[in-house]
């Protein structure tokens, strides 16, 4: 059996989701960077995706697109733990989460809040201050409901790790590194317990993104010292 090969960009959110479930199960895999208007322009993204979007996913030959089919074909197709529950109503539930991430949470928290704090900064723009604004309301909802659904375990969708916690992890992440998502985060205690707990996984740290990375050397950068007076 080939080496699975992942095509997009090590910055993506959805990339990084599959990167995740990859990294969860144990399994190798070669990582085909693709990104920008070159690539687009270029054909190379629709060859792998008739949208243009990533990521896609070959194992084989067998070619899929869409990250929640290709991680649960990852879960299913290699050895390792399972990463969806065993229960048809824990696995619902982990499809809810998915979906109200995909549907609501990426909008609001990666793109309103995140890349208008923190990707602007690096992009040499101003954040438009009233997306940010305009967004905090469904944000809040957004958590509430992760929160509520959490309900007491320590995972989004009980007691082990997930999809669920895997798709999450990446946009919550990124949604964390602005001050206002920050904020969101402490003031919901279990979410940000959660969050403290899934950083802690090697699979987070080995998959760490350059944007994500730059902005940590920049935050822990020593100022240069001061020049004493002549």
């Amino acid at each position: 059996m080939t080496e699975p090969h992942l095509f997009g960009a090590a910055c993506g959110v959805y990339v990084r989701i599959v990167r995740l479930t990859l990294a969860e199960k144990g399994v190798e895999y070669r990582l085909i960077e693709l990104e920008g208007l070159d690539d687009l322009l270029s054909g190379r993204v629709s060859e792998h995706h008739p949208f243009g979007r990533i990521p896609s996913f070959d194992h084989d030959g067998f070619r899929l697109y869409e990250t929640s089919a290709i991680t649960r074909y990852i879960d299913e197709a290699f050895a390792g733990p399972a990463l969806q529950p065993s229960s048809p109503r824990g696995r619902a539930r982990m499809h809810q989460i998915i979906s109200l991430l995909d549907n609501y949470v990426y909008e609001t928290l990666v793109w309103d809040i995140f890349v208008e704090r923190i990707r602007a900064a690096f992009e040499g723009r101003q954040p438009d201050e009233l997306r940010i604004s305009a967004a905090l309301p469904l944000a809040e909802t957004c958590l509430d409901q992760l929160v509520d659904l959490m309900a007491d375990g320590p995972f989004l969708a009980g007691e082990r790790l997930t999809l669920a916690d895997l798709h999450a992890a990446p946009m919550m992440i990124y949604a964390h590194m602005a001050t206002e998502g920050a904020l969101l985060m402490r003031q919901r205690p279990a979410l940000q317990a959660w969050l403290r707990r899934i950083s802690r996984r090697s699979s987070i740290g080995d998959t760490r993104t350059p944007l994500e990375l730059l902005a940590w050397h920049a935050a822990t950068a020593a100022p240069a010292p001061a020049r004493p007076l002549a």
